[in-house]
């Protein structure tokens, strides 16, 4: 400023020394009001530059000027370029937080005071067929067509969630959604969805579980209770109180059976993955499975054709009681639901892949195409009545699906109706080998757990 100040002052002097000498005094004035014009003049028009150029110009934009204006300039471009960089942090920062929002499995809407979709990701928009291109600015309450939905947004009590329909639902498998809203800004409100149909699955199967295994429990109880109330009240013959003991000797067994499975799934589902290093000879789980199958024919009285392939000379990767349990579930299944006179065929076959199956095919009534995906859900029963009959506790295919996946294998049920059925375990080629060393003489490792029905 002091040296504006001081060229300022230079130029006033000139300008009057110049009109002195052209009309002394008079010309002094005249030359020092000329000089004071031309000054002003010339730094109004580099400010109006200056004002041009903030108000049209970028901030990258070159402008040549020097003194104070020139500072002017560089200030207001350092400024501007300033703000430049803020503003594309700020932008890139709001795109990274809706990128995340939309990565969310969580669907998040963002509505305006008058309950306006001004934003939404697409989980919230495939949950509740919201198009996030056409729908912006429609009134959520037009969109959300639940009775429930609309009574929760009309209350404005938003301190709890409601659960409603989604709309990628179907009528066997429905979607259900948690739904809340949360106020912020000026009337504004957040709208988050949550998927919880598993949630409300794994309850529901809680739920039937617990029922399934107090009513599996409560059944055998009840006739233990009655035979001991009546054998403590009324005097018995030997033979009836013969028969009496046999009959709570067998539902003793199917509870003590019952247990056994509860605490095979637990342990299958909590302990970790069996180790790759344990090999058991595939000769040695089929020769256990027939002797296994075969003492279950004599306890249930059936005549049934048993026929099992010659076994090969091949180990399988795994816990040695695990798969025997899952081996011996299907052959024990299809004893118990083949009728006598029926045909039990388990085999071993290598495939071209190098995989190998182990397959029970039986001449039994067969199962119709709705019940087969739900077989090895607990407790589900294609007839209850028939499997009380035969001594199942509806856990067997249970066990067999955990082995199986535990061991990286596959399950596969081929069934129809009147034709019997076939129940597969698939094992992958990681897990087969052949027989390093025969070991005829030596005695089969012990079975774990005994298999269930």
């Amino acid at each position: 400023m002091l040296f504006r100040f001081f060229v300022f002052v230079l130029v006033l002097l000139a300008g009057a020394l110049a009109g002195w000498a052209m009309a002394a005094e008079t010309g002094a004035l005249l030359g020092l009001a000329a000089s004071s014009l031309a000054w002003f003049g010339i730094d109004l028009l580099r400010g109006a530059r200056v004002l041009r150029w903030l108000r049209h110009a970028e901030p990258a934009d070159d402008i040549a000027l020097r003194g104070l204006w020139g500072e002017v300039v560089d200030r207001a471009r350092r400024a501007l370029r300033t703000r430049d960089q803020r503003t594309e942090q700020s932008e890139r920062r709001l795109l990274d937080f809706l990128a995340a929002i939309q990565a969310s499995p969580n669907g998040v809407v963002l509505l305006d005071p008058l309950g306006r979709i001004e934003w939404c990701n697409q989980t919230a928009a495939a949950q509740l067929g919201i198009d996030a291109d056409r729908d912006l600015l429609q009134l959520v309450g037009n969109l959300v067509r639940d009775p429930d939905f609309a009574a929760y947004y009309a209350a404005g009590d938003f301190s709890r969630d409601i659960v409603i329909q989604g709309r990628q639902g179907t009528v066997s498998r429905p979607l259900r959604l948690s739904v809340q809203l949360h106020s912020y800004g000026d009337g504004r409100k957040l709208l988050l969805t949550r998927d919880i149909t598993a949630v409300e699955q794994a309850d529901t199967m809680r739920r039937d579980f617990v029922a399934n295994v107090s009513h599996e429990i409560r059944t055998p109880l009840t006739v233990l209770t009655g035979f001991v109330q009546t054998m403590q009240q009324l005097e018995l013959t030997a033979p009836e109180r013969t028969r009496y003991l046999a009959l709570m000797a067998q539902q003793s067994h199917r509870m003590q059976t019952l247990v056994s499975d509860l605490l095979t799934l637990s342990r299958l589902e909590g302990s970790p993955l069996p180790h790759a290093g344990e090999w058991a000879p595939v000769a040695v789980l089929l020769e256990q499975c027939e002797q296994e199958a075969r003492a279950l024919c004599v306890a249930l009285s059936k005549a049934q054709e048993l026929r099992f392939a010659p076994a090969p000379q091949t180990e399988l990767a795994g816990a040695h009681g695990e798969i025997l349990s899952a081996m011996s579930n299907l052959v024990s299944n299809a004893v118990r639901y083949t009728p006598a006179g029926g045909a039990i065929e388990v085999a071993w076959q290598a495939l071209p892949d190098s995989r190998a199956v182990f397959s029970v095919r039986d001449s039994g009534p067969g199962i119709a195409p709705e019940h087969i995906g739900r077989l090895t859900e607990r407790f589900y029963r294609v007839d209850r009545s028939r499997s009380r009959d035969t001594g199942g506790t509806g856990l067997g295919l249970a066990i067999v699906k955990h082995v199986v996946q535990r061991h990286g294998a596959q399950l596969q049920i081929e069934s129809k109706p009147g034709l019997g059925s076939t129940f597969s375990i698939v094992f992958p080629a990681s897990r087969l080998r052949r027989r390093v060393k025969e070991q005829a003489g030596l005695p089969a490792p012990p079975a774990t757990e005994s298999p269930a029905g």
